[in-house]
């Protein structure tokens, strides 16, 4: 279970409610429930962490490079967003542990003359992964990307200088794990499937996630309720309160399961890597504004098979030390997924 924002620190109190409210529940008979906060840990406290050690909870945040980048990113009125998050990171891992923090970076146009930066700084803070996320045209983004959005040749050419410089520690004996390539080589090495979401088929959004929104509905998946950012609220299963099983046979459940089928769709059935993963309706309909748009004109699409592509590659030219490392890498995606 993750609490995500705006902020929700802003009101820790009800995450207490919920967090004891679940734990409270005879329905849960014995299974273990993981607590996640999203959040920049501005407003993070000494009384927080008590209660988050309490229950074992972690924390994800974001980091999309040194300060400078890191603050143009994410800008806020005091112009220290970096420098407040740093403080968060280092009271959580002082009062949690030091594996009780994980960061996310997005990739912006600002990021792409700067990935060799933005991997160092990862290293620098201690982080032992690095996950080198495009930015995805939803909501507000969507309505920025002449400000911030590139192409998908952008992002690849950026994707490609960062990993090599994620190599490049890991050859010096600095374990820095990136973690999409670890979903992908999942995919392509191990016969366990860690489950990643959003290449799952059919699309696993609304099956293997729901998002419970402030709005008083559920949604999909988190860029489903994205899209509600810019007025599309096709994707709602139902509202906040209604049984799972109404949930799952919604109208927009359906959907996703049918327009989001790789042994259906057409271009999916032919491809390679069908079997690796799916088309995904919600990106069609953020780009195309329709569901069941051709999935090779998606930039989801388009992404993955090029990821597939420069694995493969990967993998076959690999010394035997750094092969080892991708099936351990391949391995350990199911952290990621």
């Amino acid at each position: 279970m993750e609490f995500q924002g705006g902020d929700p620190l802003l009101r820790f109190d009800l995450i207490e409610r919920a967090v004891e409210r679940v734990l409270a529940s005879p329905e849960l008979n014995g299974r273990r429930v993981r607590f996640v906060v999203a959040s920049t840990l501005h407003q993070l406290t000494d009384g927080m962490c008590d209660f988050m050690a309490r229950h074992d909870m972690v924390l994800s945040t974001s980091i999309d490079g040194p300060a400078e980048l890191h603050n143009r990113n994410r800008p806020i009125p005091t112009r220290d967003s970096y420098e407040r998050t740093l403080a968060g990171i280092g009271l959580a891992r002082s009062r949690l542990g030091h594996d009780k923090v994980s960061a996310l970076m997005t990739t912006t146009r600002e990021s792409l003359a700067q990935p060799e930066v933005i991997v160092d700084e990862y290293v620098k803070l201690g982080f032992s992964e690095i996950f080198l996320r495009p930015l995805s045209a939803y909501g507000f983004a969507k309505r920025n990307q002449r400000h911030l959005g590139y192409s998908l040749e952008d992002f690849q050419r950026f994707y490609a200088r960062a990993f090599e410089r994620v190599l490049d520690w890991n050859s010096r004996g600095v374990a820095l794990r990136e973690v999409y390539a670890s979903i992908i080589l999942n995919k392509l090495l191990s016969p366990f499937d860690a489950g990643y979401v959003d290449l799952q088929s059919p699309c696993a959004s609304g099956r293997g996630v729901l998002v419970y929104n402030y709005d008083g509905f559920v949604y999909p998946s988190d860029e489903a309720r994205m899209v509600l950012e810019s007025g599309d609220a096709s994707w709602r299963m139902g509202r906040i309160g209604d049984p799972l099983s109404s949930l799952l046979n919604s109208d927009a459940a359906r959907l996703i399961a049918s327009a989001g089928d790789s042994h259906s769709a057409e271009g999916c059935r032919d491809c390679a890597y069908q079997p690796f993963c799916a088309p995904n309706p919600i990106d069609s309909q953020a780009q195309y504004g329709k569901p069941d748009a051709s999935p090779l004109l998606t930039e989801h699409c388009q992404r993955h098979m090029w990821l597939f592509d420069n694995f493969i590659a990967r993998v076959e030219d690999a010394e035997p030390q750094q092969l080892d490392m991708f099936h351990r890498w391949a391995g350990a995606a199911g952290a990621a997924a």
